[in-house]
């Protein structure tokens, strides 16, 4: 089994212009407040959609709150065939500090 990968906001930018998705897992009340420009809002109504719409080579990053729930998230992908999922170290709240640029409001 493959663990997971934890990526900083400089690689997980590099790994989006690659065309990594990012699969932001906070609330959907934080995730209005602000995101990562192009993340997708990803709970479990609409897991089965974001599996079955991800192909299994595609890179995915996967971002919560600081960093921690993230990578239950990244390895649950990892354990369903998922070949390259990393986890934002420090999650939406370093990328915000670091990247104030790439982030939107819903």
């Amino acid at each position: 089994m493959s663990s997971v990968k934890l990526v900083d906001s400089h690689e997980a930018v590099e790994l989006m212009e690659s065309g990594a998705i990012v699969a932001d897992i906070r609330d959907p009340g934080s995730f209005a407040n602000g995101h990562i420009k192009g993340a997708v809002a990803l709970s479990n109504d609409n897991l089965q959609d974001f599996l079955d719409a991800t192909e299994f080579d595609q890179p995915i990053i996967v971002c919560c709150y600081h960093g921690i729930s993230s990578q239950s998230a990244a390895a649950f992908l990892i354990e369903r065939g998922y070949e390259s999922v990393y986890s934002l170290n420090g999650g939406f709240e370093s990328w915000s500090l670091g990247m104030p640029d790439k982030v939107e409001s819903a």
